[in-house]
């Protein structure tokens, strides 16, 4: 991998993060956008300045309504991409859309990150168009922090890249890496690749081909990790390809929701549920704020020259404001500028 150049460093974050968001995103949008705005502005420890990217007639009256017109900056576009829209269609016919103009905002500096629940598609293909990839990465890819016994699994990709090589599930696995190392500050992230099975020697063709790559790398590489791991402390990062990890991810989701449905079905079934849940309802309390998707949503778009979040598109307004807290606490970390270092410091421990 080539050692990534620092002049497409950017500079270090700002002091307060400039946090631009995609009006037209998302099954909610504008209203759940706004509304998820509106819940962050309200608190006092909020130091991010905001704008809203879209349509100045559907944008304009909605901040209004909502008393955010002094402080959240309307910045004008004049197209919609659709969520069924195909990535083609949006990159090449599009270019005024707010996706497009949020991008070329946060590309040229002015912004220092952008936050979407749009078309996956086509915010991965614009971002990579307008923002670049950093040296040595060829695709962007979606990672999700999904909980775990020790706090958290770094899962990537899940759904950017549905085909992947054994190079590219190398890259996701550097990607992943680097990503603790900046974000988290974690010194050495555990990596595993998901797999049907611990032992070496198993999986398809491109899984089998990345392991020894893997191995020969400067990762602390594990070997392969089974979809138990991923909810264990055994390990840090997983990788997988899009489709895979898509498909886990929303699984994740659909037995959460289960989960949390029956505990509520079942505590409200009695009078004494009732009193048992009354009794426990600060526990409860943690393990809602623990499993529901609604707290863990916000994945960045890892491997850009730029800060982009994708929100699930059909986000509630706690779940939108969960995106933005990413996107806030990438800026504060300088993200692609440490990405960077830790990139270098890999390519130069494995010369």
């Amino acid at each position: 991998m080539p050692k990534p150049d620092p002049s497409v460093e950017q500079s270090a974050a700002q002091k307060n993060p400039r946090i631009l968001l995609d009006g037209h995103g998302g099954d909610g949008a504008p209203d759940v956008v706004l509304d998820a705005l509106k819940q962050i502005l309200a608190s006092s420890s909020c130091k991010a300045k905001f704008g809203v990217c879209g349509l100045v007639e559907v944008l304009e009256p909605a901040l209004a309504t909502r008393g955010l017109t002094s402080q959240v900056e309307l910045v004008p576009a004049s197209e919609v991409i659709a969520m069924d829209d195909s990535p083609a269609l949006a990159v090449r016919r599009k270019k005024q859309s707010s996706i497009h103009v949020a991008a070329r905002a946060v590309r040229d500096g002015d912004w220092d990150a952008l936050v979407s629940a749009g078309n996956t598609g086509a915010l991965m293909a614009i971002s990579k168009l307008i923002l670049k990839t950093l040296p040595g990465i060829d695709r962007p890819a979606l990672a999700s922090m999904i909980p775990a016994a020790d706090g958290g699994t770094f899962f990537l990709d899940i759904g950017a890249n549905i085909d992947c090589s054994s190079e590219h599930l190398v890259q996701l696995a550097v990607m992943g890496s680097c990503y603790l190392q900046a974000a988290e500050g974690m010194e050495s992230p555990r990596v595993g690749l998901l797999n049907v099975g611990s032992e070496e020697g198993k999986g398809t063709d491109v899984v089998k081909a990345a392991a020894p790559i893997l191995k020969a790398s400067n990762l602390n590489f594990i070997g392969n990790v089974e979809g138990t791991d991923l909810f264990s402390d055994r390990v840090d990062v997983v990788v997988c390809d899009g489709f895979v990890g898509n498909i886990a991810l929303k699984t994740m989701e659909g037995v959460a929701k289960l989960m949390l449905d029956t505990i509520k079905r079942e505590l409200t079934s009695s009078l004494t549920a009732k009193a048992g849940a009354l009794l426990s309802r600060k526990a409860l309390k943690r393990v809602k704020s623990a499993l529901h998707p609604s707290e863990h949503n916000g994945a960045p778009l890892l491997g850009l020259n730029g800060i982009v979040v994708k929100s699930h598109g059909g986000a509630d307004v706690r779940g939108y404001a969960c995106a933005i807290e990413v996107a806030i606490r990438e800026v504060e970390a300088d993200l692609i500028a440490r990405t960077i270092e830790s990139m270098n410091a890999m390519v130069e421990a494995s010369s």
